[in-house]
């Protein structure tokens, strides 16, 4: 099993994702059109062409999945009971088509869950990196995690 217990976790342990992602054009439109988000934004390369960035820009969810995708080998595949939910989710640079990303990851959290003895609660930074070493994204995400098979 790829992925951490609980017990196992610290805070203040990094991750530096080995998965890096080049997002196609074809990741972008699929995500965007299966979310029935019609924004020029990410499907018209004509009306973004007269935008400030000249392009299209990749999908913000689909960044975000990414984001937290990635990470799952290192840290929660096979190990975690449910995603409680992301917190200050941010993006404070655009990707576009052709980009490439890396990811960290980072334990900031770990408690004890009070309703479930066999789970505990880690939460963990995600960062998302372009090619120029640029901070395009960044979250928390709380996790449920399983414990260590007695």
């Amino acid at each position: 099993m790829a992925g951490l217990y609980f017990e196992e976790f610290t805070v203040g342990m990094k991750f530096q994702h080995a998965i890096r992602r080049t997002i196609t054009e074809a990741d972008n439109v699929f995500l965007t059109a299966l979310t029935h988000n019609p924004a020029a934004l990410h499907l018209d390369e004509e009306a973004m062409k007269k935008s400030e960035y000249g392009q299209r820009l990749v999908n913000s969810c689909l960044t975000l999945s990414f984001m937290v995708g990635i990470s799952v080998g290192d840290t929660t595949l096979g190990t975690a009971v449910a995603n409680l939910g992301w917190d200050e989710v941010r993006f404070p640079k655009p990707l576009f088509h052709g980009d490439t990303i890396r990811i960290e990851s980072e334990v900031l959290e770990i408690r004890e869950s009070k309703s479930r003895p066999d789970n505990g609660i880690v939460v963990f930074a995600h960062r998302a990196y372009n090619q120029r070493e640029e901070l395009v994204g960044s979250c928390k995400r709380s996790a449920l995690m399983l414990r260590k098979p007695k």
